[in-house]
C-alpha cells in the first residue's frame, strides 16, 4: 500500500496518513486504524507458537558450540561420541553437552508458560539415532548408527511434555542402520518407538519421515542417495503409520536449502536433492507439508552471509515469505489443500549468529510469528529451546533470552482468529483476536526504522506493551521501560501495560509494541 494524505477505505480497514507540520510529515508517518472494523482472515493451529528441542540434547552429544566457547580450551567429553555429527562437517564447529535435564523445575516452568505448544524432537542427529530394544542400552551405537536414545531419556522426554502441555512431534531413524540388505526402510525402530511411547503414557501428535531429506547424504543416508529411493521409502513409511499408527499425522517433507523455481533440479554435485523430485516420487500421504526456513547460515559455517545492519532490513524479514511463498506452490501441486507447518527455524542456521541471543533479533521472530500467521502456515517451531546462541533460554542457567520474552507476550495477548491489517509503508502490523476476551483485538506493531518513529491513531483505548533495549545488542530487554527478568524464585514478572487513551500512539524507533483494545467489538472475535 502506498502512503496518501486521505482516508483509504477498503476491506473494512481505515487508514490515514496525516500530515501536522512540515517538519513532522518528514519525521514522523500516522496511520489511523479502526480495530472494530479488522476482517477475519483465518484462524491459526492452538499450538500455532512452537519450539525445537534437538535429539541430540536428548541423548547427549556434540551440537553447535556457543561463540563464547570458541576460543575455551576443548572439553575432555568433545571426544565422546566424536563421530555424531552432521556428515561432512566440521567438527571444530561442535561442542559435546552432556543429556539436557529435563526434569529441571526451571526449564519446566518457562516451557510450560508457553503452552500449549508442539515440542519438535528432531533434528539432522535423529535420522541415524538408535532406539534401544529394552532398558538395557547399549553404550555404543550398532552399526549404522552414530547415536542411543535410551528408554529413559524418551520418558523423560514423555514426562516433560506431559508437564508442560506440550505434543510431540518427531522423526524417525532413515540412516544405513534402519535399511536391509538392499537399502530399503525398514519400520523396525519407528514401531519401537511408538510402541514405547504408549505403554510409557505418552503419545506422538505428528511425524515427519526424515529430517531434511533435500540434505539426506548430512543426515546418514546411504552413499547415493536419491529421490527415487525417498519416494520409496515414505510409501513404505504411509503404509506403516495407516496401518500401526493411524491417529499420528504425517507430515512431511521438511525439506530446506532451495531458493530456485520448483520445478528446477539443484546443480550436479551441489548434494540438494529438489523437493520436486521427491514429492514426484512419493506420492500422497501428507496430512501437512512441513519445511525448514533459515535466512542464512550464521557466521560459525560461513562468515559474512549475514549483517548487523541487515538485521532490521525488510529485505531480511521478507525472506520467510519468499520461503513460503516456494514451499506453497509445490504444497499446491501435490498435496493441496493440506496445511502448512513450519517445523524448524531460527535467526540463521548452524546455531545462529551471536546477536541471535539479542534484542535485534527479537524484531525477526515477532515479525515472523506475525507474517506467517497471516499468511495460514499452523504451526511455526522456533530452533531450539535452550541450546546454541538460538534458544530461547540460556542453555547454561536456562534463563530467558529477548526472544523468550516476547514469545510470551504473544502466547498471552495474541489468540487465534487472525485479522486483516492491512499493509503499511513504514510500519510492520499484524492483528489478532485477543487471546481469552471476547470482541477484543491485540494489534503487534513493529518498527524496525532505527531512527524514525511511527504513530497509530486509534478511535478507543488500549493496553500498551512495548519491547525495547538500550542497546539492540543488548541480552537485556524492557518491557514499557523495566527489565524483564525471573524473580528470586523464579517467578515470571508481572507484564503491567500502560493505558492509552484514544487517539495517537507513538511506536518509538527499533521498538515493538502490542497494544491490545479491550473495547474493539469486533465482531471477528466473537
Amino acid at each position: 500500500m502506498t502512503r496518501s494524505s486521505g482516508f483509504k477505505v477498503g476491506m473494512g480497514i481505515v487508514i490515514a496518513a496525516l500530515a501536522g507540520s512540515q517538519q513532522a510529515a518528514a519525521q514522523v508517518t500516522t496511520f489511523a486504524v479502526d480495530p472494530a472494523r479488522l476482517p477475519r482472515l483465518g484462524t491459526v493451529d492452538a499450538r500455532f507458537q512452537s519450539y525445537n528441542l534437538e535429539m541430540v540434547e536428548v541423548t547427549g552429544g556434540r551440537f553447535w558450540k556457543p561463540y563464547r566457547a570458541s576460543a575455551a580450551a576443548p572439553s575432555a567429553r568433545d571426544a565422546v561420541n566424536a563421530e555424531n555429527v552432521p556428515a561432512g562437517s566440521n567438527s571444530d564447529l561442535y561442542a559435546y553437552r552432556e543429556p539436557i535435564d529435563l526434569s529441571n523445575p526451571r526449564l519446566r516452568a518457562l516451557a510450560a508458560a508457553l503452552a500449549p505448544a508442539y515440542m519438535r524432537v528432531s533434528g539432522t542427529w535423529a535420522n541415524s539415532t538408535y532406539f534401544a530394544e529394552s532398558d538395557d542400552a547399549p553404550a555404543t551405537p550398532p552399526d549404522g548408527f552414530r547415536a542411543v536414545l535410551s528408554h529413559e531419556r524418551w520418558k523423560a522426554v514423555i514426562d516433560f511434555a506431559r508437564a508442560v502441555n506440550a505434543e510431540i512431534v518427531t522423526s524417525m531413524a532413515t540412516s544405513v542402520g534402519a535399511r536391509d540388505a538392499t537399502g530399503r526402510w525398514q519400520s523396525d525402530q519407528a514401531r519401537r518407538l511408538f510402541a514405547y511411547t504408549r505403554s510409557a503414557g505418552g503419545r506422538i501428535a505428528a511425524a515427519e519421515f526424515m529430517n531434511e531429506p533435500t540434505l539426506a547424504a548430512m543426515g546418514g543416508a546411504p552413499k547415493g542417495y536419491d529421490a527415487a529411493a525417498y519416494g520409496r521409502d515414505f510409501k513404505a513409511f504411509v503404509a506403516f503409520m495407516r496401518a500401526s499408527e493411524p491417529d499420528v499425522m504425517v507430515l512431511g517433507p521438511g525439506s530446506i536449502g532451495e531458493t530456485a523455481a520448483p520445478q528446477s533440479s539443484p546443480q550436479s554435485g551441489s548434494g540438494l536433492i529438489s523437493t520436486h523430485d521427491l514429492l514426484a516420487a512419493s506420492g500422497p500421504g501428507l496430512d501437512a507439508f512441513s519445511y525448514h526456513h533459515y535466512g542464512a547460515v550464521s557466521q560459525r559455517c560461513a562468515p559474512g552471509q549475514t549483517t548487523l545492519d541487515a538485521a532490521l532490513s525488510e529485505a531480511w524479514l521478507a525472506g520467510t515469505g519468499r520461503t513460503l511463498a516456494f514451499y506453497q506452490s509445490l504444497r499446491d501441486e501435490f498435496a493441496p489443500g493440506k496445511p502448512m507447518w513450519l517445523t524448524e527455524t531460527a535467526e540463521t542456521a548452524c546455531g545462529g549468529n551471536p546477536w541471535a541471543s539479542t534484542f535485534l533479533d527479537t524484531f525477526r521472530y515477532l515479525d515472523q510469528l506475525g507474517r506467517l500467521a497471516r499468511a495460514g502456515v499452523q504451526m511455526v517451531a522456533h530452533n531450539t529451546l535452550a541450546a546454541s546462541d538460538y534458544g530461547l533460554l540460556d542453555e547454561k542457567t536456562l534463563r530467558p533470552r529477548s526472544n523468550y520474552w516476547a514469545a510470551l507476550l504473544w502466547r498471552r495477548l495474541m489468540g487465534t482468529i487472525v485479522l486483516d491489517a492491512g499493509v503499511h509503508d513504514g510500519m510492520h502490523l499484524y492483528a489478532h483476536c485477543r487471546r481469552g476476551a471476547r470482541r477484543a483485538v491485540t494489534l503487534l506493531a513493529v518498527n524496525t526504522d532505527r531512527t524514525t518513529a511511527v504513530t497509530l491513531r486509534l478511535p478507543v483505548s488500549s493496553e500498551r506493551y512495548t519491547l525495547s533495549a538500550d542497546n539492540l545488542q543488548s541480552a537485556e530487554v524492557k518491557l514499557n521501560g523495566t527489565a524483564l527478568e525471573l524473580g528470586p524464585n523464579d517467578e515470571l514478572p508481572r507484564f503491567t501495560a500502560v493505558t492509552s487513551p484514544p487517539g495517537a500512539i507513538e511506536i518509538a524507533p527499533a521498538t515493538i509494541t502490542f497494544l491490545t483494545v479491550e473495547d474493539a467489538k469486533n465482531p471477528a472475535c466473537d
